[in-house]
């Protein structure tokens, strides 16, 4: 489909990469990965059309249609959501508008027997055929379809877009680039607006699309589910793995292993040859086998060995005060935005040590609450912040209030206090602003960059309670690794925002979920909670479920108030003597056996799920380790214990219902 063929792009002395030569085939799934700077937001450019190799070729057919999403754009103010989305289909608006003109004339004209007029119907034939067989009478329908899975409310699509974030303006464009349906799709960071339910949504669409798709992303979760090829960028080349992001990490492991061992190889070779020379050299009986090392000395390639950034972050957070048993109590929380409810009847405890996940779509007030919390906007009802509490807080916007007319080392320098200041070089460095780097002012750096400095300004002071609002924005793989290690290791409280699901996997062991102006509790990490609110949509457990005081997560195999069918059999029971007045002895013994036969159905069924439940726990644990994660036997084992979790759970609410039904006639 497009084919690159000796691509060189030159910013400076060294080149980003030379000699680049692969082609994207129908239906590819490609993730560009390499380091922060390795060149691969110039190579999407490169590859539509925005930017020119310094040398190499790209060949594109004449009728392959490119789309692009870079991380940044300029965006339109006038106009709504919906009318934003239709440009996508300005194709079909000019070939409507035609259509209709055309109509108008056969019916404004009289002369039905001439050429011209026959020659008009034909034509309206032919370009309504063709206006159907581009599914022209249902872009609407996709319009919707596509906005409501970006995020958006059918509520949404009448307003202007300059009443939406940054964020939200970026999904309309995403959503009308999907809406184009081009050939091969170019996606520089999409999920960076992006919340867990929108992302899940964008991995289902690009892989029933047809489309190729090339993607640039620090989500590892969502570009190993996506590609199914990864390009990675490093020592100046572009080298071509023909597996997914997991696969290819292996590789990649194995890759430098070799390198490594034919460096040092080479490296004896070179150190052998060079010691000959030396010993040799003045010996006129050893001149020719001299010249003969030396000119093979010259001729040697040295062997590079793939980057590893050994300059990641070394992370650690400073020793804190202990703070009180409960750094966080929120009571009937409210916050509105005139008419608008943001959230009500926000009622949660955040223990000390606790991890949890703040998460939900964008504008379900997530980062409302932490404002709250750090008292930045009013609110009614009762929040309390715990004895000792130190809170350090990363904001969404935190890179952005950096002064850009201020270096890397005056942005440290003027937080650093006492002893620290004398190690300012030092955290720089394992921060990746080493050397010169330290130098570059603000101005001048990437949102990676920015993200990273803010992030040292936090950890120059002890805090006990750290509050993320999307910390992995723009940090590389790398990056978040250590700074999750870190937070793992945090003696303290830790809430974050986040919509990364491979960050918080392993971190976080409870999850507030935040919609419809309700936050609700779930207990376990981040893949524990997506499980449940699958299984919860597919089948309709949310019409089983319910929440107690503290907001704790209901699942139908827990032993708690199961369902409001065993409330009635309570009741039954506190009400036998009622019951046995109303009845005859026959009549209610015949009750009681039903009663009997329809309780143990639902406890047996209970069991049964349970025990899928716990099975289910287990090969999701499994799964998740690399190595697992291709295995066939694991992969249908989960496929058919959840399809009978599914059937198990339809059955158990048939019992709860008939027992109800039993127990109350």
């Amino acid at each position: 489909m497009i084919s690159v063929e000796g691509l060189k792009v030159e910013f400076g002395v060294k080149p980003l990469f030379a000699d680049a030569s692969f082609v994207i085939n129908d239906r590819d799934r490609i993730a560009l990965v390499g380091k922060n700077g390795a060149g691969k937001s110039t190579l999407l450019k490169i590859l539509c059309g925005q930017q020119k190799p310094t040398a190499g070729n790209v060949s594109v057919p004449a009728d392959c249609r490119i789309g692009y999403l870079p991380q940044v754009m300029i965006l339109q103010d006038d106009t709504t959501v919906r009318q934003e989305a239709q440009k996508a289909f300005a194709d079909i608006t000019r070939m409507k508008e035609r259509l209709d003109q055309m109509n108008q004339q056969l019916a404004e004209r009289t002369d039905y027997e001439s050429e011209s007029y026959l020659a008009l119907i034909e034509k309206y034939t032919t370009e309504h055929d063709r206006y159907l067989m581009m599914g022209a009478e249902n872009y609407e329908a996709e319009i919707e379809r596509t906005l409501m899975g970006l995020g958006f409310l059918r509520t949404d699509f009448e307003r202007p877009t300059s009443e939406f974030s940054g964020g939200w303006r970026m999904r309309i464009e995403l959503a009308k680039i999907l809406l184009q349906k081009p050939d091969v799709l170019l996606l520089d960071e999409p999920t960076n607006h992006l919340d867990i339910e929108s992302i899940q949504w964008l991995e289902q669409f690009l892989a029933q699309s047809s489309s190729a798709v090339v993607l640039v992303s620090h989500d590892r979760a969502f570009i190993n589910n996506v590609s199914n090829r990864t390009l990675e960028i490093s020592c100046g080349q572009v080298i071509d793995y023909k597996v997914k992001y997991n696969e290819y990490v292996a590789l990649r492991k194995e890759r430098r292993e070799q390198q490594l061992r034919a460096y040092e190889n080479q490296q004896k070779e070179v150190a052998d040859m060079k010691d000959f020379i030396e010993r040799f050299r003045y010996k006129p009986t050893k001149a020719v086998q001299v010249q003969q090392k030396i000119k093979q000395l010259e001729k040697i390639v040295p062997i590079e060995i793939d980057e590893v950034d050994n300059s990641a972050m070394h992370l650690k957070f400073p020793p804190c005060l202990r703070s009180g048993d409960y750094p966080i109590i929120c009571d009937e929380v409210r916050k509105d935005y005139g008419a608008h409810t943001v959230f009500d009847h926000v009622t949660l405890t955040i223990k000390r040590g606790e991890k949890v996940a703040f998460v939900g779509k964008n504008g379900e007030g997530k980062s409302t609450l932490v404002k709250c919390i750090m008292g930045e906007i009013p609110f009614t009802g009762e929040l309390k912040i715990g004895h000792n509490i130190q809170i350090g807080y990363f904001a969404q916007n935190q890179a952005q209030l950096l002064d850009e007319s201020l270096t890397v080392f005056q942005t440290i320098d003027n937080v650093a206090k006492g002893d620290v200041r004398l190690r300012i070089n030092d955290i720089l460095g394992a921060f990746m602003f080493g050397g010169e780097e330290s130098d570059k002012k603000v101005k001048v750096l990437s949102g990676g960059e920015r993200s990273r400095l803010a992030m040292i300004r936090l950890l120059l002071e002890p805090v006990n309670l750290l509050i993320l609002d999307e910390p992995t924005n723009h940090l590389d793989m790398p990056s978040k690794d250590v700074l999750k290690e870190a937070i793992k290791a945090f003696d303290g409280t830790a809430i974050i925002v986040s919509h990364d699901r491979e960050f918080l996997d392993g971190l976080v062991t409870k999850v507030y979920e935040f919609g419809g102006g309700r936050v609700r509790e779930h207990l376990g990490g981040i893949y524990d909670f997506l499980q449940t609110k699958k299984i919860s949509e597919l089948n309709e457990l949310g019409k089983v479920e319910s929440l107690s005081q503290e907001g704790k997560q209901r699942f139908p195999s827990e032993k708690t108030a199961f369902s409001k069918a065993e409330n009635s059999v309570f009741d039954n029971r506190n009400n036998q003597e009622v019951i046995s007045k109303a009845l005859s002895y026959a009549e209610h013994k015949e009750q009681q056996k039903r009663i009997k036969r329809a309780e143990k159905a639902v406890k047996e069924s209970e069991a049964k799920i349970e025990k899928m439940e716990a099975r289910l726990k287990e090969l999701d644990d499994l799964l998740m380790i690399p190595e697992n994660a291709s295995d066939m036997v694991l992969v249908t084992e989960y496929t058919s214990t959840k399809r009978s979790l599914d059937e198990e759970v339809e059955r158990w609410e048939k019992f709860s219902e008939e027992l109800e039904s039993i127990s109350n006639n």
